[in-house]
């Protein structure tokens, strides 16, 4: 089940990012891997604003979580985490698709997200999900800013793209 996070979901979150992280190692990306998970301060300006949701399992505990911000225009999934022993069950595309549900209400014409080219749960997961990559002249300058933060947090390492779908 999805829905909205509430204030006792948040100091369960970073659990799921660390988790989340882990399958980056095999692929020798050990920053990515050992990267500090979103503090619940961090995570409590999405809350506030009702832009955080939670998968959770039947007993109501959080399995992965989704947070989202509007860039140029645009609603921007943020972020998407699931964690790994709940992998193929498809709530990673649950969770996408509920922002982009709030996206479409707020009036959104696009969902963007930035991503790792070349890891096989990111861009290539993304593309079968309805995202296309934004073509430079496209990206703005909302966008241009997210990636240059990603730049300067050792993201570029690895090839990187935006992309998009309509909500």
């Amino acid at each position: 089940m999805i829905r909205i996070a509430t204030a006792a979901d948040l100091p369960l979150l970073p659990a799921i990012e660390v988790a989340a992280g882990k399958p980056f190692r095999a692929l020798g990306m050990t920053a990515v891997a050992d990267d500090a998970p979103p503090t619940v301060a961090d995570l409590e300006r999405y809350l506030r604003d009702a832009r955080l949701w939670v998968a959770v399992d039947d007993a109501g505990r959080p399995v992965g979580y989704a947070c989202a911000d509007v860039v140029d225009g645009c609603a921007h999934l943020d972020q998407v985490s699931i964690d790994p022993q709940w992998s193929g069950r498809r709530i990673g595309a649950a969770l996408i698709e509920e922002v982009s549900v709030w996206a479409s209400r707020g009036g959104h014409r696009w969902l963007t997200l930035t991503t790792f080219a070349e890891v096989p749960w990111n861009a290539p997961y993304y593309r079968r999900l309805g995202f296309e990559p934004i073509p430079d002249t496209e990206v703005g300058p909302g966008l241009r800013a997210v990636r240059a933060r990603e730049a300067e947090h050792g993201l570029d390492a690895w090839p990187r793209l935006a992309m998009r779908r309509e909500c």
